[in-house]
Parts: structure tokens; C-alpha cells; sequence
């Protein structure tokens, strides 16, 4: 029996549960991230403020490890991840992921009333859990879309930037009216509801979906132009590790990554120590830029699958163009910003722009692993996450170790410059080596592109 309505498809709402699931996997990654602020002893930088909850005396090294722990966990989770959901379906795992991943963020308070070390446990167990969320989307992403219209699903995960942009100012007024352990408590709790709609709302294929309709059934499964289903058995390892379009793909995520999380864990350490801030002021300037962000995803996104659809660009041409976008004006504005960054609207313009910027890698970079092998995208994802939580991991110690004696502009500057140098190499690695062709180790049955986009004649995406 059809769920509702032709305007609330199956496939609709599996979009709708994908932007919630995604904003809530920034939510309970990035709360500490301004909570921290408030978490720690007064120091000269916060010594006027009133406190609003229990502080602990940490130093800067073991406050970036809190956040580093995460990364600890995280990289372990990723290939795993998707490959169980190329076997057994994205819906167990991620529901189970984010089940955990909300308990362990509820603990939090009480971990860091036992033990500076139960605090690391509860950020690693937290990574653990979040770490099979992003490889498990792309195997989803084959069976309910057309290849034409990959870019626009791939944007849903681009709401972790709206999850961002909304934690970050939600989160000082949580703090600034019923302390920090609020946060925890209320984040966690989210999560939960959340679970509960995931299991009952959202299926692994149209085929399995109980309350979907024919017509919407024949239509998605029409679209699809390969085989999706990965062999349980037998996984391809060394043509992946032995393909350069699989390792453009890897490198280019993993480059990216850097540069997302060194700003995304570190920009409210940098409003408050560096231009001082309160912790309100804090809240709402660090979420502008992931506002920004998910708007540029999302229109990119759509501007990128039009073009693929009017046969205007080759699929690699649009890949590379938004993926060259996503690194090289990221690293101009980065260098603007290891000059003139110790200016508040300087900050403001270049940390706006640049995540507007990062965010061409949705429809780039980020798209192009179902492009190249959609049976093993979930896999292949897996595998440059894991690489990517280790860089989150470096990211978090070059931090520290760079303002370990003083948090100052002049220090912030070789992060900056870092950032400027790992975008340019990414961009240039993606140039040369990426590709738009489903890959031979993919599959052998699969239909021809160009029959398949001749067949197609509705958008597939709600």
C-alpha cells in the first residue's frame, strides 16, 4: 500500500532521514568542540566569564586529545562499515551506530566526574560509533538513485554543515541557561527519537520497503544502470588498492577531510582565544560558515546533476571542475587568512567563504566513489575515512603542539599555511588521476549509461 502520497514518496523520506541522521552525526561529533570552552579551568581567557558548569584542569595538550580520541575510534569503524552495509544493508548498521553513538554522548557528563581517562574512552566509543555513518551511505545512494541524480543524494550528507551551523549557537544558549552537561544530555536524547523513526521510516532498497508504491518501486529500480549488490564473499581488494581513479578518489577525500576538520574542531578555539569572544558571540559566528556551506552544497549539487543531464560536461569534467573549486579557492582564502586573520570581519568573510567553497566536493570528489564503483562505494569510502580520521587525529596534535606555549594570531598563522598547502596538492592529485567510468572490477552486468539516461525521462530525487 502506498505510504501516503506521490509528494511524500519512500524515497523522499529516506532523504528527509538522511539530512536529520547527518546533522545529528555533527551534532554529537562538534558539541564538545564549544562546550570545551566552558568544560576547562579558568585561564586568562576566560577567567571574567561565569561559569556555568563543573571545570576540570586540563591543559592544552589534553584538551585537544579529548577532541583528537574521537578520530581514535572513528578510522577503526570505517571499512567495516561499509562493507557490512554493501552486505547486510545500511539500515542495521547505521541505526545501531547512531543507537550507540547516543548513549556514549550521554555518559559524557559522568565520564568527566570519574576520570580525565573515561572522558578519552567516552570520545573514542563516540568515534566508534559515528565511524560506520559515512560508508554505509553510498551503498543506499546506488539502490534508491540514478547515476544522473547521485550528486543531489550525496548532499544530504552535506547537512552535517546545517548540523554544525545550528549546534554551535544552539549549544551557547544551552550552556549560557542550563550549563554544559545540558548539551549532552539533550544531544543524546535527540539521537534516540531519531533511531526510533530510522528503523520504522527507512529501508535498504525499494524492494525491501514494506509500504512503497509499484509505481515508485518499478521506477527507481528501472534507473539503476549496474549491478549494486557487492558479492558477500569476495571483495576486490587489490584491484581498489591498485586503481588510480579508486586512490584519486581516496587521497582527494582524505586531503579534504584535513583541511574540514581542522576548522570544524578548532574555529571556536580560535574565536575565543585568538579574537575573544564570548561564548554566545562564539556560538553564532562558528556557525555562519557551515550555513554557508550547506547552501553551497546544496546548489552545487543541483547545478552539477543538471549539467550531467543536459550532456553539456562529461561526468569526470563536472567531477573535477567542482572538486578543483572545493581545494584551490579554499586555499586562496587561507592565505588571506594567515595574513590578515587577527581582524574579526576578515575571519568572518574567510571562514564563510571557504566552507561555501569546501563544499563543491559534495558534487565532486564525494560523488565520484559511486561513480567509479558503486558496488564497493561504501568500501572504498571506508577505507579514505579511515585515512581521513587519522589526519583528523594529526590534525588535532599539530594544534596542540603549535599553540601548546601560546595561543596567539602568530601561532594560528602555520596552521593557516598548513591548510593552503595539503588543498593545493589535493586539487592537484584529483586532476590527474580521477575518472568518470565505472570501473571493470566493479561489475560485469550492467547496462550502458547512455541506454539507461535514455530511459530515464522524470527526476528521481524528492
Amino acid at each position: 500500500m502506498p505510504i501516503v502520497s506521490e509528494c511524500l514518496t519512500c524515497k523522499r523520506i529516506l532523504s528527509v532521514m538522511v539530512i536529520l541522521g547527518f546533522m545529528i552525526h555533527h551534532m554529537l561529533r562538534l558539541n564538545i568542540s564549544i562546550t570545551i570552552v566552558e568544560m576547562v579551568t579558568m585561564n586568562k581567557s576566560n577567567a571574567s566569564l561565569v561559569s556555568y558548569g563543573p571545570r576540570y584542569n586540563w591543559n592544552e595538550e589534553e584538551k585537544n586529545d579529548i577532541l583528537g580520541y574521537f578520530f581514535c575510534g572513528f578510522i577503526l569503524t570505517q571499512v567495516p562499515g561499509g562493507r557490512l552495509s554493501e552486505m547486510y544493508g545500511t539500515r542495521i548498521v547505521v541505526g545501531v551506530g547512531l543507537l550507540c553513538a547516543a548513549l556514549a554522548t550521554i555518559l559524557v557528563p559522568l565520564a568527566c566526574h570519574m576520570h580525565y581517562y573515561w572522558v578519552l574512552f567516552a570520545r573514542f566509543a563516540l568515534g566508534l560509533a559515528l565511524g560506520v555513518q559515512w560508508p554505509a551511505i553510498p551503498p543506499m545512494a546506488a539502490k534508491w538513485v540514478s547515476p544522473s541524480d547521485t550528486s543531489k543524494f550525496m548532499s544530504h550528507m552535506a547537512a552535517s554543515a546545517l548540523g554544525g551551523a545550528l549546534t554551535y549557537p544552539v549549544c551557547g544558549y544551552l550552556i549560557t541557561s542550563l550549563g554544559w552537561p545540558s548539551v549532552f544530555y539533550i544531544s543524546g536524547g535527540i539521537t534516540l527519537l531519531w533511531t526510533m523513526a530510522w528503523f520504522y521510516l527507512v529501508y535498504d532498497s525499494p524492494e525491501q520497503h514494506p509500504r512503497i508504491s509499484r509505481e515508485e518501486k518499478e521506477q527507481l529500480i528501472n534507473a539503476r544502470i549496474v549491478n549494486c549488490a557487492a558479492n558477500k564473499s569476495k571483495t576486490p581488494w587489490i584491484n581498489i588498492f591498485i586503481s588510480p581513479p579508486a586512490w584519486a578518489f581516496i587521497m582527494g577525500n582524505v586531503l579534504f577531510c584535513f583541511t574540514t576538520y581542522l576548522a570544524l574542531y578548532q574555529l571556536p578555539s580560535y574565536i575565543s582565544q585568538v579574537l575573544h569572544l564570548n561564548i554566545e558571540q562564539n556560538g553564532w559566528l562558528s556557525s555562519l560558515p557551515h550555513l554557508g556551506k550547506y547552501a553551497a552544497a546544496v546548489i552545487s549539487s543541483y547545478l552539477a546533476d543538471r549539467a550531467l543531464k543536459a550532456k553539456k560536461f562529461s561526468r569526470i569534467t563536472v567531477r573535477k571542475v567542482c572538486t578543483t573549486i572545493s581545494f584551490w579557492g579554499p586555499s586562496l582564502l587561507f592565505t588571506i587568512q594567515a595574513i590578515w586573520g587577527d581582524n574579526y570581519t576578515v575571519s568572518v568573510v574567510v571562514f564563510v567563504s571557504a566552507f561555501a567553497f569546501m563544499s563543491f566536493a559534495t558534487p565532486g570528489v564525494l560523488a565520484n566513489c559511486v561513480d567509479i564503483a558503486p558496488a564497493y562505494s561504501g568500501t572504498i569510502l571506508g577505507i579514505s575515512q579511515v585515512l581521513a580520521g587519522a589526519g583528523g587525529y594529526v590534525s588535532t596534535k599539530i594544534v596542540g603542539l603549535i599553540t601548546k606555549e601560546e595561543q596567539s594570531f602568530q601561532q594560528w598563522r602555520y596552521i593557516f599555511w598548513i591548510a593552503v598547502g595539503v588543498n593545493m596538492v589535493a586539487g592537484a592529485i584529483f586532476l590527474m588521476f580521477a575518472s568518470g567510468e565505472v570501473q571493470s572490477w566493479n561489475s560485469s552486468d550492467r547496462k550502458p549509461l547512455e541506454e539507461v539516461e535514455r530511459e530515464q525521462n522524470v527526476p528521481l530525487t524528492g
